[in-house]
């Protein structure tokens, strides 16, 4: 990540059934008692092909390094190359690349993370260890500035090159050698090196002045760090760090939904885009009865929940306009609209939960887009909402812009984006990481390809296991 960056009671056997079916459509038809419109299934695949060219058209064909944001000139983000690693194969499903195109550019993508140079440098170096830098240079794809090097977005990235080991499983000389060194990869991370305080995993590391001083634990988007690291043939660490990192997490209810704690919604988004949750527990979620993938349906619904109440009197918030989450905004500055003085920031991690709520106005339709698969009745429609209700200020090349604010339609100069008069602050930018979770999720509602996939792989199992977790599809698997 960047810098700081229903109403229902547990599910009963029934509802599980229905919730499962719902997520599972085929694109045409989505099972369950909510099917799309025409018209939605329409728009659907008008957003999943403008948020898929993102990745295509912005990745720089000769590495195969994605910018972290366009078209504001950017370095590149790891996670966000790890995301267009997982569209890539969304993109030969749909028809909009062909197999072979999508085979050459994983592999300049896999190339450069396995040529590029690491080391304990502070400069010249990509990675690490088996990390790479949380930014690169777009050119050389050295490290940026001083950046950290990071384990959660290292994570993101190795996520998309797993997913890439199963889809690619043909015989030809690419595909094979796309498995190769995606398992290269994946077992150069020394995971127990990132321990300096075990069984707890470092957020990151620079050669100035080594680990970071704190631990990925508690409920956030970390959960693909604890996988990926317990999975590991060569460095894995210990069941114990599963139990470390889960004893932290926060239960309490919001706006009627009881679930964990973490304000921006991608916390409960990234790691369900690789690792199907339904219906498989680990220790704490047997104890309270439900799974993570409802969790993540809880969390979207106490959002919206809250948007409908809209304590803060913000613009335009409503039923079908609705979703914090980390993205763009407007300036740093407290300014009186609205009737009241207000506080508004730029980039920040916004969201609301019981133990947290960081609100100014600013809503990232990648925060609903992301929700697609826990809560396709409600998403659906607000993603046509805001489509039509905003037009082209929204939603234009690549898909949704990264963030809007309604209430913001002061005539101060912004940093970035632009306000649009009488209607409110608009981003220009697209961000990696935020369109990674809207065409990732998109596939796993309408095919759930990416789960498919992922499901077979050996590494993704095995963590699971080891992090205690069974039932499901999980029991049955080799």
């Amino acid at each position: 990540m960047k810098p700081d960056a229903r109403r229902l009671p547990v599910l009963s056997t029934l509802f599980l059934c229905l919730a499962l079916a719902a997520c599972s459509g085929n694109g045409n038809s989505p099972a369950g008692p909510n099917p799309i419109s025409p018209r939605e299934r329409a728009f659907l695949d008008t957003l999943g092909q403008r948020t898929f060219a993102f990745f295509w058209e912005r990745t720089d064909p000769a590495n195969g390094l994605t910018p972290d944001r366009w078209p504001t000139p950017s370095f590149s983000s790891i996670a966000a190359v790890g995301f267009a690693l997982t569209a890539y194969p969304v993109g030969v499903e749909r028809g909009y690349i062909t197999r072979a195109q999508a085979r050459d550019r994983v592999l300049t993508t896999l190339r450069f993370f396995r040529d590029a140079p690491e080391g304990t440098g502070p400069t010249g170096v990509t990675g690490y260890k088996g990390f790479f830098y949380h930014f690169l240079e777009p050119g050389t794809g050295f490290r940026f500035q001083t950046v950290e090097l990071s384990t959660v977005d290292t994570a993101l990235l190795l996520a998309g090159v797993l997913f890439c080991r199963e889809y690619f499983d043909g015989t030809d000389p690419g595909e094979t050698e796309i498995r190769q060194i995606a398992d290269s990869l994946y077992r150069t991370a020394d995971w127990q090196w990132a321990q300096p305080r075990p069984p707890g995993i470092a957020m990151g590391w620079t050669p100035e002045q080594g680990f970071h001083d704190w631990d990925w634990r508690g409920y956030n988007e970390a959960m693909i760090v604890y996988l990926l690291a317990l999975g590991s043939p060569t460095h894995p660490v210990t069941p114990a760090a599963w139990s470390v990192w889960s004893s932290q997490y926060q239960w309490g209810t919001f706006y009627g939904q009881p679930h964990l704690g973490f304000a921006p919604l991608f916390g409960h988004q990234y790691s369900h885009i690789w690792v199907d949750f339904r219906g498989i527990q680990d220790p704490y979620m047997r104890g309270q009865g439900i799974d993570y993938f409802e969790n993540s349906r809880r969390a979207t619904v106490s959002q919206r929940e809250y948007a409908i109440a809209n304590p803060g009197q913000w613009t335009g918030y409503s039923k079908n306009v609705w979703g914090l989450t980390a993205s763009d905004g407007p300036v740093d500055d407290s300014l009186f609209l609205a009737g009241r003085m207000r506080l508004f920031f730029t980039y920040s991690a916004r969201g609301a939960s019981f133990n947290e709520i960081r609100d100014d106005g600013t809503l990232a339709p990648t925060a609903a887009a992301g929700s697609i698969v826990f809560a396709p009745e409600i998403v659906i429609p607000a993603l046509v909402a805001m489509r039509e209700q905003y037009g082209d200020p929204l939603f234009g090349q690549y898909g949704f812009v990264d963030a809007f604010n309604p209430t913001f339609t002061a005539s101060t100069p912004v940093p970035q984006g632009h306000v649009v008069s009488g209607v409110g602050w608009f981003d220009y930018d697209y961000l990696g990481i935020d369109e990674g979770p809207i065409v990732a999720m998109l596939e796993n509602y309408r095919t759930g390809l990416v789960w498919k996939f992922m499901r077979k792989s050996p590494y993704i199992i095995t963590g699971l296991r080891r992090a205690g977790f069974s039932g499901g599809w999980l029991d049955g698997a080799p």
